[in-house]
């Protein structure tokens, strides 16, 4: 048996804009550019609007197949497990600890985190609800944990915008690629959810598209945290090769891609 982690792009997403795309570019040929159904101005209009259509979705569908291709666990790029493995390494948990993963969708950076710290115990949580319940599911991780043979593992419902634990409940907090998705709160203020569960000592590292426009003024957040008595606080731009390039991070919409590391 073989983990399954899906992709953050799931195929029925790439087929739907593909069979769009097809869809779309014929209704173009038979009511624009041949002239067999339409006439006059009205041929004139679906010309435009399903020649542009066409064009819109075509790039939409090769830009989607990339990101695929990208995140695909038994692709040749792998970006999801590199982006994994390399935010897992930040997870530190003491002998009989606990850490939480935020948003565990399917439950790769929970299991990854876990498999770092033998000793320690990890819980995953997530609503797995909206475009992802058809890929992600809290039997999907169990099924992937006991796949991986990774016992010290539990995964719980769970939603980041109000945590169901306790203040300082966890001696580690992690999360990859989820507040972006939660559209309507602060960025900074869903940070700082994850963070008030954490212990003092407490380790964490967060990976998202932190670019100003979604999360403000990133370095003021830093500097609030270490005025608060964070130990230690840093942002890491996974963009410069540590995670992709600038250049790939620009055609996959991963622009911002940041690590908060640092411990409480």
């Amino acid at each position: 048996m073989k983990p399954d982690y899906q992709n953050w792009v799931p195929k029925p997403m790439v087929a739907g804009l593909w069979a769009g795309t097809a869809i779309t570019f014929i209704l173009f040929i038979l009511l624009g550019a041949t002239g067999l159904i339409l006439h006059g101005t009205a041929r004139l209009v679906c010309t435009l609007v399903l020649g542009i259509g066409t064009l819109v979705l075509l790039f939409f569908s090769v830009w989607m197949t990339s990101l695929h291709k990208a995140f695909d666990y038994s692709g040749k790029r792998k970006m999801a497990k590199t982006i994994i493995d390399g935010t897992a390494k930040y997870v530190k948990l003491p002998e009989g600890g606990v850490g939480l993963d935020v948003g565990c969708g399917s439950g790769a950076l929970t299991i990854a985190c876990a498999k770092r710290n033998p000793k320690a115990n990890m819980v995953g949580c997530d609503i797995w609800s909206g475009a992802y319940k058809a890929v992600f599911s809290k039997k999907r991780c169990e099924d992937n944990a006991k796949a991986e043979r990774t016992a010290n593992v539990h995964f719980q419902e769970g939603n980041a915008v109000h945590l169901p634990f306790a203040d300082a409940s966890f001696d580690a907090v992690t999360s990859n690629y989820v507040y972006h998705n939660i559209t309507g709160f602060d960025k900074q203020q869903l940070l700082l959810e994850t963070l008030r569960v954490l212990k003092k000592g407490g380790t964490f590292a967060i990976h998202d598209l932190m670019g100003k426009a979604r999360y403000g003024d990133m370095d003021a957040f830093v500097r609030k945290l270490k005025e608060e008595g964070y130990a230690e606080v840093r942002l890491i731009d996974t963009t410069d090769g540590t995670f992709m390039s600038k250049q790939e991070a620009a055609w996959l919409g991963l622009s911002g891609s940041t690590l908060l590391v640092g411990r409480k």
